[in-house]
C-alpha cells in the first residue's frame, strides 16, 4: 500500500508547495481537489495540466487521482429529474476523466452528497436509474483512459442516496466495467451497523480507493478510531492501492495534520 494526502488540507498553498511538503513528510501520493485550481476542470488549460504533472515529477510524488469533484461546479446533479441537467453532468464526468488522465491520476472519487440527493417528488428507483444513466458515458471513457471512477457510500446524515458499501457495490456492478468501483472512507463507514473490518472484507475486491480519517472529521490518529484492525483487514484482502488522508476540520494546521497522520499510519500499517 501507498500513503497519500488530499491537497485541500493545505489551504491557500500553491499546489507544488503542498506536493513538496507531502513528499518530505513521507507520503507517496497526493490526491487533488479540482476546485483548488478552478471552479470547473474545463477551465484548466492543457498547459496547466502539463505543469501539474511536471511539478509532481519534480517533487517525486505521485498524483493518485482527484476528489471533491463537483465542489463549485454549479449546475451538476447526478439524480436530477431534468434530463438536460443529467446530460450536462454526464458530459462533465467525461471531462473529469480527461483531466484526471491528463495530470497522471488513476482514480476519481465521487462523493458529492448535495448533487445526488433524491429530490422531492422523485422515487428511489427513479434516482437509481438516472444516476446509472449519468455515469454510463464517463465509465466507458474511464476504461479507455486507464482511470477508475470510485463511488463513495455516505452516511444518511449527508445524503439520502447510497448510504452503505453494500448498496454502492450493487450500484457499480450494474455497468459491469472494472473502471467503476467503490471507495471506502473510514468516517463514512463509521455510520454503518457493520464493523469497518467487516465492510472491508465484504466489499473487496470492489473498492479501488481508501480514505483514512476519523469519525470526528479529523485525521487518522486524531480521534477514537483504532486503525489497527482496519490495517489488518486491508492487508488480509490484499489491497495494494493508496490510503489517502482526507480531513474536514483543519484547526491543527496542514503541517501538523500531515505529519501526525503519516506517523500514525506508518506505525499502524507496519506488520
Amino acid at each position: 500500500m501507498m500513503f497519500g494526502i488530499c491537497n485541500e488540507i493545505f489551504q491557500g498553498w500553491k499546489l507544488e508547495d503542498a506536493m513538496a511538503f507531502a513528499a518530505k513528510a513521507g507520503y507517496d501520493a497526493i490526491e487533488i481537489a479540482p476546485f483548488t485550481i478552478a471552479p470547473y476542470v474545463t477551465q484548466i488549460t492543457p498547459e496547466q495540466r502539463r505543469e501539474i504533472r511536471e511539478a509532481a515529477k519534480r517533487q517525486k510524488i505521485a498524483i493518485s487521482g482527484i476528489h471533491w469533484v463537483l465542489v463549485q461546479a454549479e449546475g451538476m446533479y447526478l439524480t436530477h429529474s431534468d434530463s438536460g441537467i443529467r446530460k450536462r453532468t454526464s458530459q462533465y464526468f467525461c471531462d473529469l476523466v480527461d483531466f484526471c488522465s491528463d495530470i497522471g491520476g488513476k482514480t476519481i472519487v465521487v462523493g458529492s452528497p448535495k448533487q445526488r440527493n433524491i429530490l422531492e417528488g422523485c422515487t428511489y428507483e427513479q434516482a437509481w436509474g438516472w444516476a446509472k444513466e449519468t455515469f454510463a458515458a464517463s465509465v466507458e471513457r474511464a476504461s479507455q483512459k486507464n482511470v477508475t471512477i470510485c463511488l463513495e457510500p455516505l452516511a444518511p446524515s449527508e445524503t439520502n442516496f447510497i448510504n452503505t458499501a453494500e448498496e454502492a457495490v450493487r450500484f457499480v456492478q450494474q455497468l459491469q466495467n472494472p473502471s467503476f468501483k467503490v471507495i471506502l472512507d473510514v468516517k463514512a463507514m463509521s455510520s454503518e451497523a457493520k464493523s469497518i473490518p467487516q465492510i472491508i472484507e465484504e466489499t473487496w475486491p470492489n473498492f479501488a480507493c481508501f480514505h483514512a480519517n476519523d469519525k470526528n472529521l479529523k485525521g487518522p490518529g486524531f480521534g477514537d478510531v483504532d486503525f489497527n484492525p482496519i490495517a489488518a483487514a486491508l492487508h488480509h484482502v490484499g489491497y495494494n492501492g493508496v490510503v489517502s488522508v482526507e480531513v474536514f476540520k483543519f484547526e491543527e494546521g496542514p503541517e501538523a495534520i500531515a505529519t501526525r497522520s503519516i506517523e500514525y499510519l506508518k506505525k499502524t500499517f507496519t506488520r
